[in-house]
């Protein structure tokens, strides 16, 4: 059973992340804190209620693939219409075009919930809010007028078609073809693999966003042009014509997630796929990168949502199974295994692991909402750079914490865990492709140390870790006994992070790139531990200076983090500055 932890989201949206200073800038007057809690609590609701009883109808049901169309699991389209109903697809969404114009920061809180009610159900309005955002941005008028309206309503949805069979994550290898046909349309031909939601019976229309190359285009990433490519075309008044040349080849067999339908696609197998340009041709990339930003923030959410499920399933197991009697339990009998000191000892670092993460990914779509909010030309940049900085630390650590916290709540379920009938194993089946899709992981790693520390020569991560260098001057200055050792270790870990970005620096500056790349990995690990130290402290001193209740355990969250995560930060840049000679030394044809 899954509640949503209204009081710690609310914290963090009020106390960890400036949300007073987005309401003064936020063009919306209606963003008082009352309708925010008025809405998380409404969502809360339709999350534990509506979606979370359908997760493991979806898991047990996949989508299939009959004749032509794709079938989603028994109740799953009636309730995406009842969420479309409820309004949650135009939350964010632009007014002009039937959205309420609130921030992405909400959108996001309200993202964790549904995914920990079904990662496989969110995934659809995942890839439709990417699709807006491209439109938004990129699209034409002509674009804008047809298709934004019915996506932000929910009534049509997203996708998003990258990659193809001999590309993988290199985009530059694409073979899509798009011909110009003469009349401001394009003939798209090509083959797509891996497209989430690429077809269902849950929307009236499906509207693709794709890869593909014009004939004259420049090879490479340098000659990719973005397409929308509607599964019915669309006639003048609105209303639905006649379907697309756009055929499903096939669904993926998946090791999670299955209710989510993963679709091969196949464009133009007869007289060609009618598509329209989105923004300027060989300039896709950069289109779709508004959109696949977007939806590495929601991955990254993701992780926490379904860290979150597994985290209260794991603790409810644990303080109902009884077994052996631990020193601390006072009952009869055998003592629930919560009183075990190693399993008290997972409890709190999964706990400890989420509230970090949940603050990393609200802090990344807090900067993006100040960044597109702030008038001041300086402000913008700040925080557009700041927003730039800790995407690919929100996706890959997020989504890296959502299957730590999903197999170690497997752990404590034992054996019991292992079979798929007390449904914890789907937890870590579903939570582990996110550290892969959207770019995986080490992508987000590479970028990370090639394109976002350079930021405004440094000053994107000086601006963080003087940020982080005040929270330490806080904490010893409280001096607060309940965070036991979190002011020295924290301190520890940001001399730790410096020393290993100055390495860095020096090391790209002597032209050592490969060196840099091997210890890219461990890097954003190191920084996304000591970010979420600095953020949980920030939190556990903010309610203190509340005087909340200590049962609230946000004291316990940051001692028991710095005390037993933050020293991994040490060994970490050991291996970020030294692991590199032995990694290059190997010849990968060696290997046997």
């Amino acid at each position: 059973m899954y509640r949503a932890p209204l009081s710690e989201i609310a914290f963090i949206l009020q106390n960890t992340v400036d949300f007073s200073a987005l309401q003064s800038n936020w063009p919306n007057e209606d963003l008082s804190s009352d309708l925010v809690e008025a809405i998380l609590e409404e969502a809360a609701k339709f999350a534990q209620d509506v979606i979370a009883p359908l997760n493991k109808v979806g898991d047990q049901n996949p989508s299939s693939l009959q004749g032509d169309s794709v079938i989603t699991p028994p109740g799953w389209a009636q309730a995406y219409k009842q969420w479309c109903a409820s309004g949650w697809g135009s939350l964010a969404g632009q007014p002009d075009y039937g959205g309420q114009g609130l921030p992405n920061l909400l959108a996001t809180a309200l993202m964790e919930m549904w995914n920990s009610a079904s990662m496989a159900f969110a995934l659809a309005p995942t890839l439709t809010i990417g699709a807006i955002e491209a439109l938004q941005e990129h699209g034409s008028a002509y674009l804008k007028q047809t298709y934004l309206q019915k996506l932000v309503e929910g009534q049509w949805t997203g996708t998003m078609n990258l990659t193809e069979p001999q590309a993988g994550s290199d985009l530059a290898a694409l073979r899509c073809k798009a011909e110009p046909k003469g009349d401001g349309t394009y003939s798209i031909k090509g083959q797509k693999i891996f497209i989430t939601y690429g077809d269902h019976d849950m929307s009236e229309n499906i509207v693709h966003l794709v890869l593909a190359r014009l004939p004259d285009a420049p090879p490479g990433t340098r000659g990719i042009s973005l397409f929308l490519v509607p599964k019915f075309l669309v006639n003048d008044d609105g209303s639905l014509a006649s379907k697309n040349d756009i055929k499903v080849a096939g669904l993926e067999h998946k090791m999670g997630i299955h209710a989510s339908p993963t679709a091969t696609m196949v464009y133009g197998e007869n007289e060609g796929a009618i598509g329209w340009l989105i923004g300027e041709e060989n300039k896709g990339l950069a289109c779709m990168f508004t959109m696949m930003n977007n939806a590495r923030l929601a991955v990254g959410i993701q992780g926490v949502g379904i860290a979150e499920r597994a985290w209260q399933a794991a603790k409810q197991f644990a303080l109902e199974r009884k077994q052996g009697k631990s020193a601390s339990w006072q009952g009869q009998g055998m003592s629930p295994i919560a009183y075990h000191p190693d399993i008290r000892r997972s409890l709190v670092l999964m706990r400890s692991k989420i509230q970090g993460a949940r603050a990393i990914c609200y802090a990344c779509a807090h900067a993006l909402d100040m960044s597109k909010s702030v008038k001041d030309d300086k402000q913008q940049r700040f925080w557009s750079e700041r927003a730039n900085l800790l995407t690919p630390i929100a996706k890959a650590y997020a989504t890296d914490m959502g299957v730590e916290v999903a197999s170690e709540a497997l752990q404590i379920h034992g054996g019991m865990g292992y079979i798929e009938e007390t449904g914890v194993a789907q937890h870590l089946r579903d939570a582990r492709i996110a550290p892969i899709y959207e770019g995986t992981n080490a992508i987000q790693s590479i970028d990370l140390v090639m394109r976002k520390l350079p930021l405004s020569d440094g000053a994107a991560l000086q601006s963080l870790l003087d940020e982080i260098e005040q929270t330490c001057d806080q904490l010893i200055k409280h001096n607060i006994p309940a965070f036991g050792l979190a002011a020295v270790r924290l301190k520890q870990a940001l001399g730790h992070l410096e020393a290993s970005a100055d390495w860095i620096k020096t090391a790209k500056q002597e032209g050592q790139n490969e060196r840099v790349l091997a210890g890219a990995t461990p890097f954003l690990r190191l920084l996304a531990i000591t970010l979420s130290a600095h953020l949980l402290a920030q939190t556990a001193l903010k309610s203190v200076a509340l005087n909340v209740p200590q049962k609230d355990q946000r004291a316990n969250h940051l001692r028991i983090f710095s005390e037993s995560v933050l020293p991994e930060v040490g060994a970490l840049a050991t291996t970020v500055q030294t692991a590199s000679g032995a990694i290059l030394m190997l010849d990968p044809s060696d290997l046997v």
